[in-house]
């Protein structure tokens, strides 16, 4: 008896999804579409006297010159695009957060970044990195020794 009421609604569910799928016009027109839009059977012909769009004859902007590095902050050390920062680490207002001359140090050893350690790093400044820090430009640290 179990079995027969669980598979008279069965059957009927699949009665009407087979009823659903096989629906054939047979009248040779395209049958619509489920927003009831008709399907597009040619292109439309362009208009000989409409006007093509214009161009914008503004030049783009050509790139950006890079700020200059604050006082008493960055220098260019020989690694190409690499930055060097010579300082005293200060802790941010976040835990494991710290800061080096406005920067955001992020990576590097620990054990050197501690506040209060005057150190020097060498990395590149991430301006647009997301970290969980509310403070200071991202510094990601390739390197960094006490000093």
């Amino acid at each position: 008896m179990r079995t027969f009421r669980l598979a008279v609604p069965v059957l009927a569910v699949c009665v009407a999804l087979s009823a659903c799928g096989s629906q054939d016009t047979g009248g040779g027109t395209p049958s619509p579409t489920p927003t009831g839009a008709q399907p597009v059977t040619s292109q439309p012909t362009p208009d000989p006297t409409a006007v093509p769009p214009t161009v914008d004859p503004t030049p783009p902007s050509g790139p950006k010159t890079p700020k200059p590095p604050k006082p008493g902050g960055p220098s260019t050390p020989p690694g190409v695009g690499a930055t060097t920062l010579t300082g005293t680490v200060q802790g941010g207002v976040e835990p494991n957060c710290v800061l080096l001359d406005g920067y955001l140090l992020v990576g590097g050893p620990r054990d050197v970044l501690t506040p209060g350690a005057r150190v020097e790093v060498t990395g590149r400044a991430e301006p647009g990195m997301m970290t969980t820090c509310q403070q200071g430009t991202p510094f990601v640290v390739t390197a960094a020794r006490p000093t």
